[in-house]
């Protein structure tokens, strides 16, 4: 699949909006899994802010995430990563993460990221950037993060464990502990190579 293009999305990409959230309700779904639910004006404004993520082949969504920053642009957490059914299989959430990973770094250079995951693949590809599992006490303690929790089904059990546990896995890339690894250059908000 060396036609798919991966880019910072923008304003000619919201019309992939219900595309987008359609593809993440359903795969998690499939899954069983829980993830937290956002709004079409949600991820538009995460298009126009230069904050998303965007696959596409041609003209056909292929991929998806979005960036957000917690606790003054302390942490960041590049969230909601989705491949659509037919692009599956060729490495692509690799390549969407890797993106989504150096242009937050390019961004956010002194920042922690993290993630919330309950997927195996996703913990892998964190691994594989840095990231290492951390207890959420380790996490932002930005009340609007945890908020944005209460549209996962898993949301009782967070909050049964006083926001200490769940059924996700808190991954944590602290750029304090890579020393040598150097944000990349920052990208141009149309597209930039992650291979």
């Amino acid at each position: 699949m060396d036609n798919i293009e991966i880019l910072v999305a923008n304003e000619n990409h919201i019309k992939y909006v219900d595309t987008i959230l359609t593809t993440i309700e359903v795969a998690a779904a499939k899954r069983g899994t829980g993830i937290a639910k956002r709004s079409p004006e949600y991820v538009k404004q995460k298009m126009l802010e230069g904050k998303a993520i965007i696959a596409m082949c041609g003209d056909e969504f292929a991929g998806f995430c979005y960036i957000e920053t917690w606790s003054n642009k302390h942490f960041v957490a590049n969230s909601g990563l989705i491949v659509a059914p037919k692009f599956q299989g060729h490495h692509l959430a690799t390549r969407i993460k890797n993106f989504a990973f150096n242009y937050s770094r390019s961004q956010y250079p002194d920042a922690k990221l993290f993630g919330l995951t309950t997927g195996l693949a996703v913990m892998k590809i964190n691994t594989n950037l840095g990231y290492v599992p951390v207890t959420f006490s380790e996490l932002t303690d930005d009340e609007s993060f945890w908020n944005g929790c209460k549209s996962c089904v898993n949301y009782d059990v967070l909050t049964r464990n006083n926001r200490k546990r769940c059924l996700c896995t808190a991954m944590l890339y602290d750029p304090e502990k890579h020393p040598d690894k150097k944000p990349i250059e920052q990208p141009s908000k149309t597209a930039f190579s992650i291979d």
